[in-house]
């Protein structure tokens, strides 16, 4: 039996046979390819498959690999029309792989990331593709936390004044070089935190390639959870805007998808999304400098894994260009505001 990174076959599936229905026998699995995070697998038993998730190799920074959280949020979910995998279980005894591990569903579907996979679909079905994109995100956000028991599940006042804290001790952590601009950017979210919108889940990390699409242009699941809370939903949003611009600006290795010819374009995807949330964007640069100081700290943190040897897979050599520009951004979003 060959062995995988991060994952005992032989302990995963003695594991498996007493805790997850329907399973039995020797297990195979293979890693999926791209996770730059959290680590994927598929494991099947030969009538079966399942999904295996658990945290990185070596230096892991414990709050933003939190497995029972992803866990608990996907199960609360269920029942709701988020779509999400069936969640089958959870395990915390680290002498079956090390880790926190848990398994879930694999769903059917494609999490596109270029636009070379979806040009092909034409303009009217990239542009459904997108729709729906942001037709879920407003439908999570419309979710009321306490209704599907997640009122712990994290403590929304004060959420974007502990963002700024939380990514700049994430920053911190990874430690491999001066970043000038992430001071700067620091700085000034610091100076400009604003009232908060309305409470919601906060998936932390939305974008097409956390998302699976089937062949009828419908979203099947959301995927990577693993940063998410209850907070201020509007933080999602200028997230994933900002994976538009990165993909539109050619940096190599950043999903492009949102150039794909019909796909809504950035004032087009905002409009679609209050239409179904009718919160207040005004405001919105502060939530845009978050936005590129969150997704800086979280490619340094992996930056940092790579030049210590700790990542599984290739793609990982120039990951630390990205975050210039990405500071970059960032303080041009925070002119708006002063």
């Amino acid at each position: 039996m060959g062995r995988l990174p991060g994952i005992d076959l032989d302990a995963l599936s003695a594991w498996f046979a007493a805790r997850v229905p329907g399973a039995g026998g020797q297990l195979e699995g293979s890693l999926i390819a791209g996770g730059r995070s959290n680590l994927t697998y598929i494991v099947a038993d030969g009538s079966k498959e399942w999904i295996v998730r658990r945290p990185p190799l070596g230096h892991v920074l414990v709050s933003a690999h939190d497995m029972a959280r992803e866990y608990r949020v996907m199960s609360a979910l269920q029942g709701t029309h988020v779509p999400v995998p069936q969640t089958y279980a959870m395990c915390t005894d680290h002498s079956v792989l090390g880790a926190d591990f848990y398994v879930m569903e694999r769903c059917a579907g494609t999490p596109y990331r270029h636009a070379a996979e979806v040009e092909p679909l034409g303009p009217a079905r990239t542009r459904r593709i997108s729709e729906h994109l942001v037709d879920t995100l407003a439908t999570l956000h419309a979710v009321e936390p306490a209704s599907i028991g997640l009122a712990d599940f994290g403590r929304p006042e004060g959420f974007l004044g502990r963002q700024v804290v939380l990514w700049k001790r994430q920053l911190d952590a990874s430690y491999t070089r001066d970043l000038p601009a992430a001071d700067e950017l620091h700085r000034r979210l610091v100076d400009s935190v604003p009232f908060e919108s309305a409470v919601g889940i906060v998936h932390g990390d939305f974008r097409l390639d956390n998302l699976l699409v089937d062949n009828a242009d419908e979203v099947t699941a959301v995927l990577d959870w693993e940063m998410a809370t209850l907070g201020d939903p509007l933080t999602d949003l200028a997230l994933m805007l900002v994976y538009f611009g990165l993909g539109a600006s050619g940096i190599d290795g950043v999903s492009d998808v949102s150039t794909a010819p019909g796909f809504l374009d950035v004032r087009e995807v905002v409009e679609r999304y209050s239409r179904g949330s009718a919160r207040d964007l005004s405001g919105f640069g502060f939530y845009m400098g978050l936005a590129t100081f969150k997704l800086g700290a979280i490619i340094e943190g992996i930056h940092f894994r790579h030049l210590s040897g700790q990542t599984v897979g290739s793609g990982y050599d120039d990951i630390g260009d990205l975050v210039h520009p990405l500071l970059d951004a960032g303080l041009d979003a925070m002119k708006e505001i002063g």
